[in-house]
């Protein structure tokens, strides 16, 4: 039976020329490189049809030249220009010889081949496609969807396995060969998807930097287990820092990754990470453990004492099995409901700050950890929860923790009645408080409400009433709550008595607004503007909730947000009284062209037609007047500048409650400058009866910036500095050079290292041969969360909160399974 001529399989021996699993580049910059192929496109070429999916379903199309049959009718010979086509291939070649029962063929003479990955040439190729037996000869090749060329000298197949001679792989240029991967052979299995290279060396320039005599690799997308790039780093407090990924591939569906780490002047430490994935759900776990660290014993006076130099009752080194433990994980019960959980866990308070390389983890002072069961529908959302904090910052008790909630329910329920007219809701919660320093209690609080949500395309008017009602069920006797209360907040404790406290009364608010705009010419531009007056009322009668437990509820920030809300505290345990106006006004202009608000500006007041009266232990009423006023702007007078401020003058102290302000200009070639300023007062601040010292609450600047040089040079650095304690926050300084397929960094940072404001000193080095890997320090994630626009998608998205990510039990943010770094 005689087989039809089939394409010669190029596709994959070009696969296996490749020398190494590159990487695919695609967040690479490929910017600075020169518009060059490393063999040029072929005029007798079609473009490329289809894909490798769909290529096996083609017929195979012989063109050109001159068709011959040999003397013992076997064998085919075609010459002068053949050309073949199935799907995305092409082959061309000056003389093709096939024998239709042996099955054997000769390609010989100008050898070219493309698909839609890859373009190819060679001086000669021959084979058998009855055994599965080739070889193709001085081999060319450039990847189309990607940057990466090379050649080898000899490639043999056999089947699934496959050898090369003398192969070399870079993304440069072949007129620029910046680095370039030689290997003097590589034997493939792509049955197995691994490949031994033998004798391999990369080169910059022309001279071999590293050299190895024997390794493997993967060259497909199937995971494997093996070991990831290191992590290499220098700094006062680590010394030496080397951490060494080892991935395990388990499963398809589960992985683990071990991250031993060696400090030359702490120790060693282990970490690991598990991940798994299922059709309903997905989770991750990490730990680390550290059976001795040398740095307590270091430093004994930060562990033993306190800020003023006393020493600590019961105080130990924390030297030995320090460690953390993360745990996040979610499975889905139905298209309604799924179940959540993120637990977090550290060894000691003094964990975070020594483990830490960022302001965020200093800062944080709890971990919360949290497991419940969430739902969702058209109308309303519910969740059944427990949560618990632990704590992790040295300087305080577990007193400054927040109560536990074991167990909290919650039911949210909004829909339109009588068709759209009105809307009917109820907002629900049942909680249980507990907590190690403090009596607990049990609340349960029900807020049903209606609104009539009517609107135009120029006006909105939002009535709306509710009526709230809140019971406790507190712990304790009368006079264990008073002496608590004494302890906690200090003063003269309300009355207590009663354990079962309760509080009623009704929520009346209104929230109108206009639109007016009209169109406008600025410089020649077209704009639309638009004059945007608001108006909320919102009247709550006074009731006297002094007996009521505090257990999760604290006085918001007065924000730009606090003027359109319904109370101003946050949690259940106090509602404001209110009689009170409040009066707002927004502009803005949008480019009629490009859709862009290049201006937005917004004031707004509060007026208090009365006294509110409710208040929180240790703070003040609010007494009838004004509030301070509200401004906020932000323009964008070009492209690359954007600009916006905020600020707050409080005319009962005649002085401002704070000041933000923010500004940006992008560079050309990817530089970014920012610059930012920070105020606030101490709320709690009483003139005359407060220390002058304690009137100010923080004050800070921000400068940051990437410059571009040149093309290939840039300087990247920030400087973040307290005003208010005359320190320095942190500091970066460092120089980078970018070509086509290589770049380097080089970074110095100076950082906060624990809470006493003591300095740490890293060095950090970044080599990075593009497409293919890097080593040393990953100094692109620092710089990236350190100067915001280093990368340009950042300035565009708001990243989560570190912070945050910690106190909810070290779910992950950043490209790293350690939450502290």
């Amino acid at each position: 039976m005689r087989q039809s001529l089939r394409l010669l399989p190029l596709s994959l021996c070009i696969a296996l020329a490749l020398p190494a699993h590159a990487a695919d580049g695609d967040g690479e910059d490929w910017g600075l490189c020169p518009i060059v192929d490393a063999i040029p496109s072929f005029d007798d070429a079609p473009a490329p049809m289809g894909n490798l999916a769909t290529r096996g379903q083609e017929p195979t199309d012989i063109d050109g030249g001159q068709l011959e049959r040999s003397a013992n009718d076997q064998d085919i010979v075609v010459q002068d220009n053949v050309r073949l086509n199935r799907g995305d291939q092409f082959l061309g070649t000056d003389k093709l010889s096939y024998n239709e029962e042996t099955g054997k063929y000769v390609a010989d003479g100008h050898v070219r081949y493309q698909d839609s990955g890859m373009r190819v040439t060679a001086a000669r190729a021959e084979g058998d496609q009855t055994a599965d037996k080739h070889r193709i000869e001085d081999v060319q090749y450039q990847l189309t969807q990607r940057r990466g060329n090379g050649g080898a000298q000899r490639i043999d197949l056999d089947g699934a396995k496959g050898s090369m001679v003398e192969s070399t792989y870079s993304t440069c240029a072949p007129g620029q060969r910046a680095w370039e991967l030689r290997a003097h052979r590589i034997d493939i299995d792509t049955a197995e998807g691994m490949g031994v290279a033998r004798n391999a060396t990369i080169r910059i320039g022309k001279v071999p930097v590293m050299y190895v005599p024997w390794f493997m690799f993967p060259v497909d997308e199937r995971r494997r287990t093996g070991l990831l790039y290191p992590q290499i780093s220098l700094s006062g407090r680590n010394g030496f820092d080397w951490k060494q990924p080892v991935y395990l591939n388990l499963a398809p569906n589960y992985d683990a990754t071990l991250y031993p780490r060696y400090m030359s002047d702490r120790g060693s430490l282990l970490g690991a990470e598990f991940r798994w994935l299922y059709p309903n759900g997905r989770g991750e776990v990490y730990g680390n453990w550290m059976p001795k660290d040398n740095l307590p014993g270091d430093e004994p006076d930060r562990y033993l004492n306190d800020l003023n130099g006393n020493p600590i009752p019961g105080a130990t080194l924390p030297e030995d099995n320090r460690g953390q433990f993360a745990l996040t994980a979610s499975h889905n019960l139905n298209s309604t409901w799924y179940a959540n959980t993120n637990l977090g866990w550290v060894s000691d308070t003094h964990y975070f700050e020594d483990f830490s390389s960022s302001l965020y983890g200093i800062s944080n002072y709890s971990i919360r950890s949290d497991a419940g069961l969430y739902g969702r529908g058209r109308y309303w959302e519910a969740q059944l929860m427990a949560d618990h904090y632990q704590l992790a910052d040295y300087t305080l008790t577990d007193a400054s923790l927040a109560f536990d909630r074991l167990p909290r329910a919650y039911v949210h329920w909004a829909q339109p009645v009588v068709g759209n007219w009105l809307q009917a809701g109820v907002d629900s919660e049942l909680v249980r408080f507990d907590h190690t320093e403090f009596l607990g209690g049990s609340r349960f609080d029900v807020k049903p409400f209606i609104a009539m949500p009517l609107e135009g395309a120029s006006w909105f008017i939002r009535p709306k009433l509710a009526w709230r009602y809140t019971t406790y069920q507190m712990d304790g006797s009368a006079a264990e709550r008073q002496a608590e209360y004494v302890r906690r907040f200090g003063g003269i404790a309300p009355d207590l008595s009663d354990s079962n406290e309760t509080r009623s009364l009704p929520i009346t608010s209104v929230d109108a607004g206009l639109y007016f705009d009209r169109n406008t010419k600025i410089r020649g531009d077209s704009y639309l503007n638009t004059l945007e007056p608001r108006i909320y009322y919102l009247n709550v009668p006074y009731r006297d909730q002094a007996g009521l437990g505090i257990y999760d509820t604290g006085a918001t920030t007065f924000s730009w947000g606090q003027l359109f809300r319904d109370n101003r505290y946050t949690g259940a345990d106090r509602q404001a009284d209110a009689n009170q106006l409040t009066a707002a006004l927004t502009t803005r202009l949008i480019s009629e062209d490009t859709g862009q608000e290049r201006l937005a500006a917004s004031i707004g007041q509060i007026f208090y037609f009365d006294d509110s009266r409710v208040t929180l232990p240790n703070e003040a009423p609010i007494e009838q007047g004004k509030s301070a006023w509200i401004a906020d702007a932000s323009i964008s007078p070009s492209d690359r500048w954007t600009i916006a401020g905020t600020y707050m003058w409080n005319p009962k102290y005649r002085a401002e409650d704070m000041t933000s302000f923010r500004a940006r200009y992008i560079f050309d070639n990817n530089g970014v400058v920012n610059f930012g300023y920070r105020y606030r007062r101490n709320a709690s601040f009483r003139p005359g009866i407060d220390p002058p010292e304690s009137q100010d609450l923080l004050e800070q600047a921000d400068f940051s910036f990437l410059y571009p040089i040149n093309r290939t040079w840039s300087v990247v650095g920030r400087y973040y500095y307290s005003i208010l304690d005359k320190k320095q926050l942190e500091a970066i300084a460092g120089v980078q050079w970018e070509s086509c397929c290589l770049a380097a960094r080089l970074v110095g940072r100076r950082y906060l290292r624990n809470r006493d404001g003591e300095l740490d000193t890293r060095i950090m080095f970044e080599f990075e041969l593009k497409g293919l890997g890097s080593a040393g320090q990953n100094v692109e994630r620092a710089l990236r969360r350190g100067i915001l626009g280093y990368n340009r998608d950042d300035l565009y998205l708001v990243p989560p909160s570190s912070a945050e990510r910690l106190n909810n039990g070290g779910g992950q943010v950043e490209s790293t399974p350690d939450p502290t770094l």
